[in-house]
């Protein structure tokens, strides 16, 4: 029996320019040995995530998301959670594209980044799982939590589509002087932190906000976050700390800095007057308390990375 393939594509992506390489994608699918079909997401909340679930439970072989890490982390959102899961393509057409970035995936030529589904790799990956009394969601990328972790979310999607990474970098220059820091209680493997703290990252891949330093030795599929807190809400010392991230990753030995791996992480806002939001993928994802876990080679994903990609990244 032919496999069946379900392109869920985000049509005001990659500044809309995605929709009119949709038949070129599907060629390419189709000739790869794919009976595709397409569905273009709505602005109904979870509609990516409600289609992928979709499919999944129909017997779908193959889920592609197109689109962005919102995007991606819907389709994540709608499969992770099932007994039968099919494997994932990733087309990416959003303005960071974090996770294609670690997978080797092209991000300027859509039809290049649906070959590699058909060309590359099927590799099995870890994927984060976050919950609390209230909700229960799913993350491929990064979590995270602190004022300028809201950086994402809080740029409207219609100047991300006109205007890209300037967006984010413009937003980032707005809300650096607002960042004060938090009184954080974190529970992890081996340890526990309990005090001012200006954001904390789980990160399961080597790209966080296009930047390849922050977790220089994360792994896909080892079945651990790379876990960061940074301490410091001083305008002058965050500066200072990305200056050594850009200079080679020399951050994760920085007093100011607590940096290792753990596959459980707790994190909770001791100042109960606040709420500490909580960012999943680039979206939100509720507020603290909530606890991570991570399901270790919980996917299969293509990828155009070289063998063994895991050691590559450690």
């Amino acid at each position: 029996m032919r496999r069946r393939a379900r392109v869920i594509y985000n049509p005001t992506s990659g500044r809309e320019t995605l929709k009119a390489k949709l038949v070129d994608i599907l060629d390419v699918l189709e000739r790869g040995g794919y009976e595709t079909s397409a569905y273009a997401t709505t602005p109904q909340q979870n509609s990516a995530r409600d289609e992928a679930a979709r499919v999944a439970h129909e017997g779908f072989d193959l889920v592609v998301a197109a689109g962005g890490d919102g995007t991606i982390n819907e389709v994540i959102n709608g499969i992770a959670p099932l007994e039968h899961r099919p494997n994932l393509g990733i087309i990416p057409a959003g303005t960071t594209n974090d996770f294609a970035r670690a997978l080797g995936i092209p991000r300027a030529d859509f039809v290049e980044a649906a070959r590699v589904i058909t060309q590359g790799r099927l590799i099995p990956m870890d994927v984060g799982k976050a919950s609390n009394d209230e909700l229960t969601k799913y993350f491929i990328n990064i979590a995270a939590g602190g004022r300028l972790t809201e950086l994402t979310y809080d740029v409207p999607s219609d100047l991300k589509t006109v205007f890209g990474y300037i967006a984010y970098l413009v937003k980032a220059m707005e809300m650096l002087p607002q960042a004060r820091p938090i009184e954080m209680k974190a529970t992890f493997d081996g340890g526990e932190y309990e005090g001012k703290a200006s954001m904390f990252f789980l990160a399961m891949t080597n790209s966080v906000g296009g930047l390849e330093q922050v977790v220089p030795n994360a792994s896909l599929n080892d079945g651990n976050f790379t876990m960061i807190i940074v301490k410091t809400g001083n305008m002058m010392e965050i500066l200072q700390l990305l200056t050594k991230v850009l200079n080679g990753g020399r951050h994760v030995n920085d007093a100011r800095i607590i940096y290792k791996k753990t596959k459980h992480f707790t994190v909770a806002q001791q100042n109960t007057n606040l709420q500490m939001p909580i960012n999943l993928d680039g979206e939100f994802g509720g507020t603290a308390p909530m606890h991570f876990e991570n399901l270790k080679e919980h996917l299969s994903i293509f990828s155009n990375l070289p063998p063994e990609p895991q050691r590559l990244l450690e």
